[in-house]
């Protein structure tokens, strides 16, 4: 009877990778570039490589009988310890594939996963880690060899004639509670902590792996966050402040780094560490300007933004390693398509000037420039405009005042509660607060429509 011995880890073995390409990535020059990035941040060591172009995968073992001969002669030949798929298989297949080849079979999310157990150093990346390898390999008990030793029951514990499958799927179900129970509350706490800083503008890295975030988030913040030519270089959300020529501070964050077909496993497991990208008021969307698959790369993050739901959010396009880039052709061709995007090199610091001054009139784009009117000896309103906002002048007259102030649009909707009233500025003051006036005066729910074209100069 075949079996094997699996290991948590792929670190230091002969890889040889393998990758079946369907109808929607033909179009794909170098089809298992990205596996092979993957599998050398894994610490394996590539020996072989196989590809094959199908119109559907084989149900039993994901390649054709012929494919899955030569891959068993090449696993002898080079003398391979793992075979790793740029596709998802399901267990059967994998099951069916160690049977072939003899040796251990990783699908694309299993090799992900590795990477990310093997870089996770928080205690909250190890939770959001150990709960997504968990529910991956759930499903997968069957063909695992090794049990969860350190998980034991008590005596008394196991049923009569229950078998150790049975006792394991039991345990890694207890487990996978616990951790979302851990990482709910981690997630309430995140909230708290994300909410709290509301009284500052936030502004969110988002993008592909090793697109350059951390390197531009220590050009721009001098924050020595660690930046590695490596994928999944981070794991941890780090928020630094950002001082906006002409603007003020605002809170920088650096997030997890996406990749096509991001395990899904994983984006519910990450949520948390997420949520400053969720909160943010401002996305910055970097992409690898170097990559020949650019394109596909950005397309890719847009997915798993419109999987966390925040698609919607206004983001700018950041085209990063502008001075990697060896084809002017291809420059030339995401400009085209990318009109409105920010080339800079966080390297060399070519274009952050640029980049602090758009990312400037893209928050400003929260403001609105209103005319506030209460009582003289409202101070808590006044104390709330001048901390929230900027003050730019103030008219008094009968015991009134009206404070001509920018405003960010969140702020505009609680400014009703404090016996104030909210009008768009002109330009002359008025010059009485009666009572018809006031009554006649737009309230800030009508005013939120014009949020956005209020433009901070």
């Amino acid at each position: 009877m075949y079996e094997t011995s699996r290991t948590d880890s792929v670190a230091r073995e002969a890889a040889i990778l393998v990758g079946v390409v369907l109808p929607d990535r033909r179009d794909e020059p170098h089809p298992l570039e990205e596996l092979h990035g993957l599998a050398q941040t894994a610490g394996t060591r590539v020996v072989g490589s196989l590809v094959q172009r199908r119109t559907l995968p084989d149900k039993t073992t994901y390649l054709g009988k012929g494919k899955v001969e030569e891959l068993r002669t090449l696993v002898e030949a080079s003398d391979a310890d793992v075979v790793i798929f740029d596709n998802d298989l399901t267990p059967a297949q994998t099951r069916n594939l160690e049977k072939s080849t003899g040796v251990k079979v990783l699908d694309r999310t299993e090799l992900i996963l590795d990477i990310f157990a093997t870089r996770a150093q928080t205690h909250e990346a190890r939770l959001a880690v150990e709960l997504a390898q968990l529910e991956y390999s759930l499903p997968r008990l069957k063909r695992m060899w090794t049990h969860l030793s350190r998980l034991k029951m008590g005596v008394g514990m196991r049923g009569p004639g229950e078998k150790q499958l049975e006792v394991d799927r039991r345990l890694v179900e207890k487990r996978i509670h616990d951790l979302r129970t851990q990482l709910q509350n981690i997630h309430r706490r995140r909230r708290r902590e994300v909410a709290g800083r509301r009284e500052r503008l936030t502004v969110s890295l988002v993008g592909y792996t090793n697109a350059g975030k951390s390197t531009l988030m220590n050009a721009l913040t001098h924050a020595g966050v660690t930046a590695e030519d490596k994928l999944f270089a981070t794991l941890d959300t780090r928020t630094r402040r950002w001082q906006l020529p002409g603007w003020g501070p605002v809170l920088l964050s650096d997030t997890v780094g996406f990749i096509r077909e991001l395990p899904h496993h994983l984006i519910a497991s990450f949520r948390a560490t997420l949520e400053e990208a969720t909160q943010a008021d401002l996305l910055l969307h970097i992409a690898d300007a170097s990559n020949r698959a650019a394109i596909d790369q950005i397309a890719s993050v847009y997915q798993v933004l419109e999987e966390l739901g925040i698609e919607e959010k206004d983001t700018l396009l950041i085209l990063n390693k502008v001075d990697a880039v060896d084809d002017p052709g291809q420059l030339e061709l995401l400009t085209r398509r990318y009109p409105n995007a920010v080339l800079v090199s966080a390297r060399t610091g070519l274009g952050l000037d640029d980049l602090a001054h758009v990312v400037s009139a893209a928050l400003s784009r929260g403001f609105s420039d209103v005319d506030v009117e209460t009582s003289v000896d409202n101070g808590r309103l006044i104390a709330f405009l001048a901390a929230h906002g900027e003050v730019l002048s103030r008219h008094y007259h009968n015991g009134r005042v009206t404070v001509h102030c920018r405003l960010p649009a969140r702020h505009i909707g609680q400014l009703d509660k404090n016996d104030a009233i909210v009008r768009p500025h002109r330009a002359t003051p008025p010059t009485s607060a009666s009572p018809s006036a006031a009554a006649s005066t737009a309230k800030p729910s009508s005013l939120r429509g014009d949020v956005g074209n209020q433009v901070r100069p």
